[in-house]
């Protein structure tokens, strides 16, 4: 996750959901059978301001798979009722950090969590995903959500961790000086890209596309680790060639250049405009022992994050809470920019897995021993069916 605003405000912290019930029930189905392992656009291109203005991958997508059954989100025509008894109490780890998670702060702050009777406490963890992982694995929170590319490693190395829906694409961009002349990834073989780790999504992301292309991400380019806030400094002073961070440091980086900054690549570049960037992770043992507590809080995160799709606006001004400094109308213009409308769960959810471990593997992120299948059926539970 990037690195924008800082810790979150008490009296948010505080805030409990009987305040703010004023979001009418969200009744929606999801997507029942996208097939995440199609190719849908061939090569990357620079867009200069394309993301920026609110348009977003999936909208290149051919009219007849946008029209198809199996991009459609069909209505729902009952919603299960809340858990019975009192509100079930839930640690959520969130540090208010990345503007891709805004669904879960609208979750709180909509009345979503106490629509489905929980009541949820955020709780801070400073430092990495792994970290997170290892609070829900040792039972210090019950959910988090992040970004999905960064769970998998540590999922595959043995964390047991639930992931039960995915709650957007997009968020994670690459960007190159207008005048370098870079029309694709293609032309970043042998060029030096600047990231600000070198086990972060952005890096485990691009160098699935470099990969894709025939680019060995390891001896293909060259990676240098800078702060974030130095990114673009490197990438002026050309240190760098290229930049990848996640938003809202990268959308912002962009929007400062005055337009010397383009976007050459995304995480919703060719099929990725249809697959899950974040997900929402449980602990296993609440998901083994409250089912429906688990599917509760899926149904809660989805709803949430429908409403971030459809009033982006409001989430923006719910979000701008926990990052102060940024404007209200640019956190607006970066969650247009995602797919917030795609929260995949169950066997969609499986097969988006199954498809991003297979390019983590060609990228050797994840081990050449690993099944994508089986360790898709280990991590994604269906709690919804």
């Amino acid at each position: 996750m990037t690195r924008q605003g800082g810790e979150i405000p008490a009296t948010i912290q505080s805030e409990t959901q009987d305040a703010v019930r004023t979001s009418p029930v969200l009744r929606r189905g999801f997507i029942g059978g996208m097939a995440a392992g199609i190719g849908l656009l061939a090569g990357v291109a620079a867009r200069p301001s394309a993301s920026y203005a609110g348009s977003r991958g999936a909208a290149a997508l051919p009219r007849d798979l946008l029209d198809s059954s199996i991009c459609r989100v069909a209505a729902v025509t009952e919603t299960p009722a809340p858990l019975a008894g009192p509100p079930r109490h839930l640690r959520f780890a969130y540090n208010g950090t990345g503007i891709c998670t805004a669904a879960v702060p609208v979750a709180l702050h909509r009345g979503y969590f106490a629509k489905q009777n929980l009541e949820v406490e955020f709780v801070q963890l400073a430092g990495s995903t792994d970290q997170m992982l290892q609070a829900l694995a040792t039972d210090k929170a019950d959910v988090g959500a992040s970004m999905l590319l960064n769970w998998l490693k540590p999922l595959e190395q043995g964390f047991d961790v639930k992931l039960t829906t995915g709650l957007h694409g997009g968020c994670t961009r690459l960007l190159v000086r207008r005048d370098s002349g870079f029309t694709g990834i293609t032309d970043l073989k042998g060029k030096t890209i600047g990231v600000s780790s070198l086990a972060g999504s952005p890096r485990h992301f691009f160098a699935i596309l470099l990969s894709r292309h025939g680019i060995d991400p390891d001896t293909g380019v060259n990676w240098r680790e800078f702060p974030a806030d130095l990114l673009p400094v490197a990438l002026q002073r050309g240190e760098v060639q290229a930049l990848a961070d996640s938003d809202p440091a990268v959308w912002l980086t962009r929007l400062r250049s005055n337009g010397e900054l383009v976007e050459l690549a995304s995480n919703l570049s060719e099929n990725y405009a249809t697959l899950s960037c974040c997900t929402l992770g449980v602990r296993a043992a609440l998901y083994r022992d409250e089912r429906a507590t688990t599917a509760a809080l899926t149904r809660a995160m989805q709803a949430a994050a429908h409403h971030v799709a459809t009033q982006p606006d409001d989430a923006a001004e719910i979000f701008s809470k926990y990052t102060p400094k940024v404007p209200v109308t640019e956190l607006a213009a970066m969650l247009r920019s995602h797919t917030h409308d795609h929260a995949p769960a169950g066997a969609v959810l499986r097969r988006e897995v199954v498809q991003i471990t297979s390019d983590l593997k060609r990228a050797r992120i994840i081990k050449p021993s690993t099944d994508p299948v089986k360790l898709a059926d280990r991590v994604v539970v269906d709690v919804l069916s």
